[in-house]
């Protein structure tokens, strides 16, 4: 499973793709495939944030 994230740090397309129906994980079951692509959503909604005190 570690190798299937880090292909996908390294391919953001490849989530696009799998938030699009457009392409599947081999081997991932449909729960976990779509854990993942949740998990990616999130980093992309947090990475823009900015917390201001």
């Amino acid at each position: 499973m570690i190798n299937v994230i880090q292909f996908l740090e390294k391919n953001p397309s490849v989530v696009t793709a799998l938030k699009e129906n457009k392409a599947s994980l081999l081997g991932v079951t449909e729960q976990e495939q779509q854990a993942i692509v949740e998990t990616f959503e999130g980093e992309l909604n947090t990475k823009g944030s900015m917390y201001w005190d």
